[in-house]
């Protein structure tokens, strides 16, 4: 997801291998739409019941994440899911299988939005699967308060590739400034340029080669450990990090590069993420 996003009303599309949304499952979805909603700015809307809550949270009528209620006793606690874009979740549900995966939940319809399945690699690493109907996923990314970026953290690199490039056909480049390995879906930034994002080759003429095609990162973890981690755009790193405490999270780390300051933090419920002001290109 490297493009700003247009003026343009044009819906956002995913083409398949994209990651095209994000949501927390919560043990109390209210609450956490509470914590979200100050830190962010969301407005939140209930789509679901108030049996089955599901919250969709958007900033200026666009639609960037949800919350929805954790089923009871589930295992390992709240934490942000990815849903990564596929043609046929069948298909790619035996893809997982197939490529030494496993799928933990579904194929589940959604209505006329689309239909998922819960899955978890090699290592561990849930994600989830979406074949859009009606719903493609985020209208808005990479703004203040919107999801930014994607990144699987996994102790066994080499594996990882494997497993992504045989289930999604992701390239896997090491960047010229070193500390991330790119996940890249060729053509993503020809997909961009013709929908929602036409002047992405003109603002990103002095990127490296490639960029436009980054949908994700590749991180180092600890032996034994894979997840993936979900990333927020903010205007002020230092003031969402205040904002964040007083709300009840807790700061897990922070750090600073070329391009971004960070924070990983977790929120009162226990569901980790990132935060990340982006500085500009600095040499």
């Amino acid at each position: 997801m490297t493009e700003t996003p247009s003026a343009s009303a044009q819906q956002r599309t995913y083409p398949p291998g994209v990651p095209c949304w994000v949501e927390t499952p919560q043990p109390d979805p209210g609450a956490a739409a509470g914590f979200y909603g100050e830190l962010f700015g969301w407005a939140i809307t209930n789509v679901g019941g108030d049996d089955v809550p599901y919250l969709i949270a958007s900033l200026d009528g666009r639609d960037v994440a949800a919350i929805s209620r954790a089923p009871d006793g589930a295992a390992g606690g709240p934490a942000w899911e990815t849903y990564i874009a596929v043609r046929d979740a069948d298909a790619a549900a035996a893809a997982v299988t197939a490529a030494g995966g496993r799928v933990t939940g579904g194929p589940f319809d959604a209505g006329e939005t689309g239909r998922s399945v819960s899955c978890a690699d090699p290592a561990g690493a849930a994600f989830l699967l979406w074949e859009a109907g009606s719903y493609p996923g985020a209208q808005l990314v990479n703004l203040p308060g919107s999801w930014n970026f994607s990144h699987l953290h996994a102790a066994d690199q080499d594996q990882a590739r494997q497993f992504y490039t045989a289930v999604f056909g992701w390239q896997f480049t090491e960047p010229p400034f070193g500390g991330w390995t790119w996940i890249q879906v060729p053509g993503y930034g020809d997909h961009l340029a013709a929908t929602v994002d036409p002047g992405i080759r003109e603002r990103q003429a002095n990127a490296p080669a490639g960029f436009a095609d980054v949908v994700g990162g590749l991180m180092p973890a600890a032996e034994g450990q894979a997840y993936w981690q979900v990333t927020f755009s903010v205007a002020d790193r230092d003031a969402a990090v205040a904002t964040a405490g007083k709300l009840g999270a807790t700061v897990l780390g922070e750090s600073e590069n070329r391009f971004t300051k960070l924070a990983d933090l977790r929120d009162p419920q226990g569901a980790q993420f990132t935060v990340s002001q982006f500085l500009g290109v600095r040499s």
